[in-house]
């Protein structure tokens, strides 16, 4: 209908009034066509100039962009508002790339997203160029120069031809191909340019109004990165940054990043011996006597744990005929992410999991409702395809033993296994001061199984995690291929967080390998499957360890936890006995022989971070005792030897 009224209404104006929801429950009317800008302004001029964007139902937009005609919920974001950080963020990458651009022409540039700790941007540079930390004052200079012009970021949706054109024209290769694969991808006629100042890029947006909204920011750090995370395509120049709304938010932040630094666990794994890397075996660490000690003491508390929490131990093989991946699914969805070779001509897996393994050993023989549930644990090595430009010290290996466990169960069962789970990780985490975080992950566009077995399992977790009155963060569409998850999140002494565990339902795998259990109506019935790690894998976990306590470790995991410091060499025979005596007492303990000073010896402890140093002179000797000095506290005194060796002990058994 065009023009007048329509029948039976008043003006046609008021009936296609647009009518949105603020946060205290008021309602707001707007006029077709209206922005987020001229809603902030009909509120208050004061909430106008302090708006950065708007958010409709959840989805961020421009505060120039038309807000939808069907209304709903409306925020407007500023600068208190938890988007507002991302805004920014995606605003200092676009200024970067500016700056980068007028600075090396012939740049090429790729993508520049905002992330968890701030932003990056990929660039190609002109054979012969290379980027370093010490060009990062000139580029942050001229970056300063554009957030100073309070450039305006403009929007423009124009057609994928025109878009082709312009990019081909300009050398820009890599938008050139996001343009195309948006074409055979998604269809698209038209895609979004973003523009500020002399800079326009490739972008769906959204940004807050100008650059002079950028309050502070620094470039930290330049790292190479395959295009699209590759290893045959280019390898490209990635700077990384951060911005904050304030001066004072980004100087904590570059404090945090600075105890990051000395507390980097690829760092401290060289200084104090406990793991190294060969780039003959790329994303596979190799564990020196020091790591070793700890993966053991990690070890032995995984295996009492899950026996004294209902599990039992199995071990299955590495390798499998492709088949079981088809079955299981992996074959369809995880392949790529997945090592294959043939064997006498049958092609074989290497296993990314251990949940097929423990189906094979559950499948083996007939199960009663009786037997249920069955608790299966096994700390398992699997191999994952991770591409070298994401491997990361320990956090991102291709090597992974994972604290893996499979619960076999009836669907009566279910709350109480999932809530038994969850137990089970703040038993483990409250040892080491951990204090988890819970988010519950639906499911992904990826996945297997029927919407009734996701409905069915996503539902079993909720009321799971109700009835134990548990606080959690919804993360929609990040499940597991097969199923839903609870994942169990920490943060570290400086603030970072870290997944750690995961607790997720599985409906799927069990209907693939036809897994049944006798019901008491003695018939057939599926059992139900959870997947669950606490530590997630070993190799993260030391990471994260290494990270938390800055190489200074409780004393049941230190991998030396005393060394005997003997004063002159006339003292070397009894450092040796004390050093005796306390190994038969279980504590690992060295000796320090070598002919230096008392003073360097002690020094040079402090620095391996071992938690107990042990002084013996003439005067300990005489006493059969130890003087004691604990790492960063000083002397404690002297002791008895055996006193010393029951106060260590105990200290070690409680896991203090």
């Amino acid at each position: 209908m065009h023009g007048g009224a329509a029948p039976g209404r008043g003006p046609r104006l008021a009936w296609v009034r647009m009518t949105f929801e603020l946060p205290d429950g008021t309602r707001l009317e707007l006029p077709p066509g209206a922005t987020g800008a001229d809603a902030a302004r009909s509120i208050g001029e004061g909430l106008a100039r302090a708006a950065l964007g708007a958010k409709v139902n959840g989805e961020l937009l421009d505060l120039g962009a038309p807000l939808p005609r069907d209304g709903g919920r409306l925020d407007i974001v500023t600068s208190r508002s938890p988007e507002a950080v991302w805004l920014i963020r995606h605003d200092a990458a676009h200024v970067l790339a500016t700056a980068v651009m007028e600075m090396y022409p012939g740049v090429k540039i790729s993508i520049g997203p905002p992330i968890d700790d701030g932003f990056y941007y990929d660039f190609e540079f002109p054979e012969g160029v290379s980027l370093s930390d010490g060009d990062f004052e000139a580029i942050e200079a001229k970056m300063r120069e554009h957030v100073k012009a309070d450039e305006p970021f403009e929007r423009e949706d124009v057609p994928v031809g025109e878009a082709l054109e312009r990019f081909t024209r300009e050398g820009q290769d890599y938008k050139v191909e996001l343009i195309q694969d948006l074409v055979r991808d998604q269809g698209v006629e038209t895609v979004s340019l973003y523009r500020n100042g002399p800079f326009t890029d490739l972008c769906r947006g959204p940004h807050a109004p100008s650059t002079k909204r950028i309050k502070a920011f620094k470039l930290t750090g330049v790292a190479g990165a395959y295009w699209r995370a590759d290893a045959s395509r280019q390898m490209l120049t990635r700077v990384y940054g951060t911005a904050f709304l304030s001066k004072d938010d980004l100087a904590e932040h570059l404090e945090r990043l600075e105890q990051a630094r000395l507390r980097d666990h690829r760092k401290l794994g060289r200084e104090l011996g406990l793991f190294l890397f060969s780039e003959l075996s790329p994303g596979m660490p190799l564990w020196e006597p020091g790591g070793t000690q700890m993966w053991n003491e990690l070890t032995g508390l995984w295996r009492s744990e899950n026996a004294a929490w209902g599990y039992e131990e199995v071990r299955t093989p590495t390798l499998y005929d492709v088949d079981l991946w088809k079955r299981s699914g992996h074959w369809d969805v995880y392949r790529d992410n997945m090592y294959f070779t043939d064997i006498e001509e049958r092609p074989m897996g290497l296993k990314p999991m251990n949940c097929p393994g423990h189906t094979q050993i559950y499948g083996s023989q007939r199960r009663s409702y009786r037997d249920l549930p069955i608790r299966y644990s096994e700390a398992g090595a699997v191999h994952r395809h991770e591409p070298s430009g994401t491997l990361h010290g320990l956090m991102r290996v291709r090597h992974i033993t994972i604290d893996d466990a499979h619960i076999f169960c009836t669907d009566d069962q279910v709350t109480e296994e999932v809530q038994r789970c969850l137990d089970f990780g703040f038993y483990i985490y409250d040892i080491f001061g951990f204090e988890p975080r819970l988010e519950l992950s639906t499911r992904p566009e990826k996945r297997v199984g029927t919407d009734d077995m996701w409905d069915r399992a996503e539902g079993a977790l909720r009321t799971a995690l109700s009835e134990k009155g548990l606080d959690f963060e919804l993360n929609e569409g990040d499940g597991a291929f097969y199923g839903p998850k609870i994942d169990l999140h920490m943060t570290d002494s400086i603030g970072r967080s870290w997944q750690l565990g995961t607790v997720q339902l599985d409906y799927s795998m069990p209907e693939r390998f036809d897994l049944t259990y006798t019901g008491a109506d003695n018939a057939d019935h599926r059992p139900v499957m959870i997947h669950r790690a606490l530590m997630g894998s070993f190799e993260r976990f030391i990471g994260i360890l290494i990270e938390h306590y800055a190489g200074e470790f409780p004393l049941w995991l230190a991998p030396v936890q005393a060394v005997v410091l003997p004063i002159a060499d006339r003292h070397a025979d009894y450092a040796r006995r004390v050093a005796g005596e306390l190994g038969q007492a279980g504590l690992r303990v060295d000796v320090d022989e070598r002919t230096e000073s008392i003073g360097k010896k002690i020094r040079e402890t402090e620095v391996r971070k071992v938690p107990y140093m042990l002084v013996v002179g003439d005067r300990e000797a005489e006493a059969g005792e130890v003087s004691v000095r604990r790492h960063r506290e000083g002397d404690l005194g002297a002791v008895a030897v055996g006193q010393f060796a029951a106060r260590a002990s105990a200290e070690v058994a409680e896991r203090v």
